[in-house]
C-alpha cells in the first residue's frame, strides 16, 4: 500500500509514524512545502524571545531521522500543487530544483494546516511587516531583530500567537503596541475574564489599542507607519500580523472536495473526505463541536495529532472515530496563565442556550502553605440540564490542571453540580481539601437546589437606586474604605446578625464582598431570617478588575509611540 501525506507537521507527521507502527510494509511518502518537518509551531515565539536558544530544539524530527527510524520518505521544500482523484496521483513541485512530477497513491492524507489571514492592505508587502507560521518565518523575524535592534513593534491581533509574540518581544526590551479590532484580547475568554490579561500586559508596559482597524502600512524613514481607520498612524520599527488563520484549502478546493464553513475540508468521524481514499486532518478540517454538536473550525495542536492517528488507524483497517473538539487551550503571559474550554457566555448566548455562570476566586493551594496565589474561575452551564458548557480560568499556579479536570468532566458527561463529587489529590503545596473545582461544584449545586441566588456584573448598573432594594457590602470597614460600589452600605458579615433590624424584609437585598464567600454566608444568614437575598458573582475584586479596565482602555500611548 502506498500512502502519500501532504503536510509534515502535527497531523501529517503523527499519521505517518502511526501508519508505520501499524504496517511495516506500507510505502509512506510525506511532502512538506517548508524546509522543516514535525516542528513545534507553538514554540516559535519563544525562539524569537530567546527562551528557546537552540534553533534545533524547534524541529522534533528531520527527514533523515524519519527515514532511519521509520523508513518514511520525507521530501521538504516540495509543494503538492494538484490532486488527480481519478488517476489517484498528486502533482509535486520541487521548490529547490523547479522539477514538476506526479506521484501515485493508494491512500492520500491532507494535512495542509492553516494559513495566516493576509488582508489586501496597501503596503502589506513592506519588508518590515511579518507573519509567523513556519520555522522560516521565525528565522526571518529573529534575523531582523538581531540585525536592526528595533525599539518599537506593533502586533496586529490579540490571539494566542499575537500575545505570545508580544510577550517575547517586550522581554527583549522592545516597546510593543497590540492592536485589536474588537474590545478585548483572547476571544476564548469573556470580556470580564480577559480584563485580567489586559491588566497584566499594561503592567508589563504594553500598550493595548482596542476597537481599531488597520487599513494599511507606509514606509517611513527607517521604519513603517501603521495606518488606522479614523485614527492617527503609529510609527514603529516592525509589524507582526497575527489577525487569525484560515484553513489552507487550495488543494482540496481545486480537487472538488466538499468544503464547509470558513472553507474547511468536510470530513466524517473517520477523517474521510468526500472523495474515496482521501483523508484530511488538522487545522484545515471541519469538526463537530463536542458541546454544541455544530460544525466548527478549531485550530489546535492536540486535535490535529489525534486526527492524524485516527486517519492512520482507518487506513490500516481499524475503525477509529474522532469524537469532536471543544477548544481546550492554555496560554502563558509572563507569570500569568489563562485557560479555557468549551463555550464562553457570548458563545453560549449565540448558540441559544439558557445558561448561568458562577465566578469564584480560590487559591491555588492551601492558604496556610507559603506561596498560595489567587485564580479566578468562571464556569458556564445550562440552567435546566446543568450540563457544563464551558470554563475559563485566569491565575498563576494550578490553572492548567483545573481546566484539564473540567475538560475531562465534560468529556465524561458530568453535570456542573457533579464537580463537587470529584475526588482530587490534596496536599497543602498542591491544593486545598476542597479543590477549586470542587468549590465550583458546590456553588452550582447551591444554585440548582435554590439555596443561592446571584446577580452579575452586567446587572450592577441597572440596580435601583431609589431605595426599593437594599445594597449591602459585607467586607470589613477598611476594605470598604479602600473602594466600594456607590450605593452599597457597609455592614461586615460578623456584625450582620446584630443589625438585622436595620433591614426591611419587603425589600430584596443585593449583597457583595471581596470574593463572593462572605456575601454568600451573609445571604444564608439573611435568607434564614426571611429576607430575599442575591449574592454578587465574583465579588468586589472581580468588579474592580472589569471597571478599571473600562477606564484604562481609553488611555493614550505610552513608551514613546509616535502619533
Amino acid at each position: 500500500m502506498k500512502i502519500v501525506i501532504v503536510g509534515g507537521v502535527a497531523g501529517g507527521a503523527t499519521a505517518a509514524t502511526r501508519i508505520r507502527r501499524l504496517d511495516e510494509k506500507a510505502a509512506i511518502t510525506v511532502y512538506e512545502r517548508s524546509g522543516f518537518i514535525s516542528y513545534a509551531n507553538c514554540g516559535l515565539p519563544y525562539y524569537i524571545g530567546r527562551v528557546i536558544e537552540d534553533e534545533e530544539e524547534l524541529t522534533l524530527q528531520t527527514p533523515d531521522s524519519f527515514w532511519k527510524r521509520f523508513r518514511i520518505k520525507v521530501n521538504v521544500r516540495h509543494e503538492v500543487t494538484a490532486i488527480n482523484k481519478d488517476k489517484k496521483t498528486v502533482t509535486v513541485h520541487n521548490l529547490e530544483t523547479g522539477d514538476i512530477y506526479e506521484d501515485a497513491y493508494d491512500k492520500l492524507i491532507l494535512s495542509p494546516g492553516a494559513k495566516p489571514v493576509m488582508p489586501n492592505l496597501v503596503g502589506i508587502d513592506n519588508d518590515k511587516v511579518f507573519t509567523l507560521r513556519t520555522v522560516e518565518d521565525t528565522f526571518k523575524i529573529h534575523r531582523f531583530i538581531e540585525t536592526t535592534k528595533p525599539k518599537k513593534a506593533v502586533m496586529v491581533g490579540g490571539g494566542f500567537i499575537g500575545l505570545e509574540m508580544a510577550e517575547n518581544l517586550s522581554e527583549l526590551g522592545i516597546c510593543v503596541t497590540v492592536i485589536q479590532r474588537g474590545n478585548q484580547l483572547m476571544n476564548t475568554l469573556d470580556y470580564d475574564m480577559a480584563t485580567m490579561i489586559h491588566t497584566k500586559l499594561r503592567l508589563k508596559g504594553l500598550h493595548l489599542k482596542f476597537n481599531c482597524d488597520v487599513i494599511g502600512f507606509e514606509a517611513k524613514d527607517d521604519g513603517v507607519s501603521v495606518l488606522l481607520q479614523d485614527d492617527s498612524p503609529i510609527k514603529t520599527d516592525m509589524v507582526i500580523l497575527a489577525i487569525g488563520v484560515a484553513p489552507d484549502n487550495t488543494l482540496a478546493k481545486d480537487a472538488d472536495l466538499a468544503l464547509g464553513i470558513k472553507g474547511a475540508i468536510v470530513v466524517n468521524d473517520r477523517m474521510e473526505t468526500s472523495i474515496p481514499d482521501i483523508y484530511a486532518v488538522g487545522d484545515a478540517v471541519l469538526v463537530k463541536h463536542t458541546i454544541t454538536g455544530s460544525n466548527a473550525v478549531i485550530s489546535l495542536a492536540g486535535p490535529a495529532n489525534k486526527q492524524g492517528r485516527i486517519a492512520a488507524d482507518n487506513i490500516c483497517g481499524m475503525n477509529s472515530r474522532y469524537k469532536g473538539s471543544m477548544g481546550t487551550s492554555v496560554i502563558k503571559l509572563y507569570d500569568l496563565t489563562a485557560a479555557s474550554v468549551g463555550l464562553t457566555e457570548k458563545a453560549a448566548k449565540a448558540a441559544g442556550y439558557d445558561f448561568e455562570s458562577v465566578i469564584l476566586s480560590p487559591t491555588s493551594h492551601a492558604g496556610y502553605y507559603p506561596g498560595a496565589t489567587t485564580m479566578t474561575m468562571k464556569i458556564v452551564f445550562d440552567k435546566s440540564s446543568l450540563h457544563i458548557l464551558g470554563a475559563q480560568i485566569v491565575g498563576y499556579d494550578g490553572v492548567d490542571k483545573r481546566i484539564d479536570v473540567i475538560a475531562t468532566a465534560i468529556s465524561a458527561g458530568l453535570n456542573a453540580n457533579e464537580l463537587k463529587d470529584l475526588e482530587l489529590a490534596y496536599a497543602p503545596p498542591y491544593s486545598s481539601a476542597k479543590d477549586p473545582v470542587n468549590m465550583a461544584g458546590f456553588i452550582i449545586d447551591n444554585i440548582a437546589s435554590g439555596k443561592l441566588k446571584q446577580f452579575h456584573i452586567n446587572e450592577m448598573d441597572t440596580l435601583p437606586k431609589d431605595g426599593s432594594v437594599t445594597l449591602l457590602d459585607t467586607r470589613t470597614e477598611k476594605e470598604y474604605a479602600r473602594g466600594h460600589v456607590n450605593g452599597f452600605i457597609n455592614i461586615p458579615v460578623d456584625s450582620l446578625r446584630e443589625r438585622l433590624s436595620e433591614f426591611d424584609k419587603s425589600k430584596p437585598l443585593y449583597v457583595m464582598c471581596q470574593s463572593g464567600l462572605r456575601s454568600y454566608i451573609s445571604c444564608r444568614i439573611l435568607t434564614g431570617e426571611g429576607f430575599d437575598c442575591y449574592n454578587f458573582a465574583g465579588g468586589y475584586r472581580f468588579y474592580e478588575s472589569v471597571t478599571n479596565e473600562k477606564m484604562l482602555s481609553k488611555c493614550s500611548y505610552p513608551c514613546g509611540m509616535d502619533k
